[in-house]
């Protein structure tokens, strides 16, 4: 992780590592990850951009009468699973993916995170720098190797063993993540219990999101090590926190932080100011993107540490964009409300969207909210001008059409592809008959 490896390193690397077989990754539009695993004889072949696959067999891609799509390594992306048998180890790259005259596919969710970042140089910003805090959920498994509800602890906020019962499996992570070329920062216990999280160091907007791709897929297979199943789902378990995904953000320019101005109200820049101001215009829009399923609903509720209602604040925890303390090359603006079902591509795609926005049209972000949210009445956020979050994903996905900005960040090809397969989410959610429901009028009625 965080190198530039030559063709020739990646062959040196894979006989000193004993590497036997190749997995080509991408993610699909759904923040999948999918991957064509090839022996090292077909190395050549797809180090020339040669591997094909059927695009039409991937969610949000293409129709079946232009599936014909090819993967092309990213040489610096390449990394040796350490987990896999020294019998012959495994290897991967992501891949960005072309159509078959040679131009790269607009559906592609990484190419298109790239396309935004142009955008952003354009602007005159070197780099979007990112850091996340992505937090999951522990359950057993049970005799069948299936996930079961049953929790591994009963820990809580910074908890230690042995009422955290998942520090081993987070210990193994940790070292399993390392040995792969992450920069951990901290591990701890969260608030719910089973609940967890690792922080990794922040870096440019393309390598983040590769690396919370590779992050979920290390999670998840060390976790099955240890009998466990890793969800990222946002609210797994009525009556508990969910699981979010903060996102740290600052931009750069000529090497410097752009966010920063010493002498600046709170030590920030005009630049910052006018960024918050386009996340928090535009924040109703792109929470379809940053919040993408029926579930993630479950958790933007109040009472639970994640925001609800749109407002800034410098520390207050309620808001849905907050100013961490750290100033210099470390200041940034935290987005509160995206959740690890989320696309990382596209969610940072909409997100540095929105704050180009307000950079571009000079914005003036709404005065910061101090105080508490969640116990400010209606009446007190309207006056406020603190207003709500979409509270169903048929409510963001409305939002999400109405947004040029926000429509623009995806592209045509994406926008209608989520769209389609969201709403489709939707009406079988609406559809379906639920426990509760039966809980609830089964006996009465």
């Amino acid at each position: 992780m965080g190198r530039t490896y030559t063709r020739e390193d990646v062959v040196r690397r894979i006989k000193e590592e004993n590497v036997r077989f190749i997995r080509l990754q991408f993610t699909d539009m759904l923040g999948t990850i999918k991957n064509v695993e090839i022996p090292l004889s077909q190395l050549d072949k797809a180090l020339d951009n040669k591997m094909m696959f059927d695009g039409s067999s991937i969610e949000g891609f293409v129709r079946i009468e232009e599936s014909d799509m090819y993967l092309y390594p990213d040489l610096d992306t390449f990394v040796v699973f350490p987990w896999t048998s020294e019998k012959g180890k495994v290897a991967r790259f992501i891949c960005d993916i072309y159509k078959t005259d040679g131009t790269p596919f607009e559906g592609d969710p990484r190419y298109n995170l790239k396309r935004n970042l142009k955008k952003m140089e354009e602007l005159g910003f070197d780099a979007f720098n990112i850091g996340t805090e992505p937090e999951f959920f522990l359950f057993k498994l049970d005799e069948k190797g299936e996930p079961s509800m049953e929790l591994n602890d009963h820990g809580g906020y910074f908890d230690l063993a042995p009422t955290d019962l998942g520090e081993n499996c987070r210990r193994d992570i940790v070292l399993e993540l390392e040995e792969m070329g992450f920069e951990i920062e901290a591990s701890h216990h969260e608030v719910a219990p089973g609940q967890h999280e690792i922080d990794f160091k922040y870096s440019d907007a393309v390598k983040h999101a590769d690396d919370i791709q590779t992050f979920k897929l290390v999670v998840k297979t060390i976790a099955r090590k240890h009998n466990l199943h890793a969800t990222f789902m946002p609210k797994p378990l009525f009556g508990v926190n969910g699981s979010g995904m903060h996102v740290n953000m600052s931009l750069f320019k000529n090497g410097e932080n752009a966010f920063y101005n010493k002498d600046g109200d709170m030590g920030l820049s005009k630049t910052a100011f006018q960024f918050i101001a386009g996340i928090i215009k535009h924040a109703g829009s792109f929470t379809a993107i940053t919040n993408p399923t029926v579930n993630s609903y479950k958790r933007l509720v109040p009472g639970y540490e994640a925001p609800s209602y749109i407002a800034w604040s410098g520390a207050n925890r309620s808001c849905l964009m907050r100013i961490p303390n750290s100033r210099g090359i470390s200041t940034r603006v935290e987005a509160r409300s995206v959740d690890p079902s989320a696309n990382p591509y596209l969610a940072l795609a909409t997100l540095l969207a929105a704050g180009l926005d307000g950079i571009e049209k000079e914005m003036t972000p709404p005065p910061a909210v101090d105080r508490n949210i969640y116990v400010m009445s209606k009446e007190e956020r309207e006056e406020n001008g603190v207003h709500d979050l979409p509270s169903t994903l048929a409510g963001a996905l409305e939002e999400l059409k109405k947004s040029d900005v926000i429509v623009n960040s995806l592209g045509e090809h994406l926008f209608e592809h989520f769209i389609e397969a969201k709403e489709i989410e939707w009406e079988m959610f609406k559809t379906q008959v639920h426990p509760w429901e039966r809980e609830q009028y089964l006996r009465t009625y």
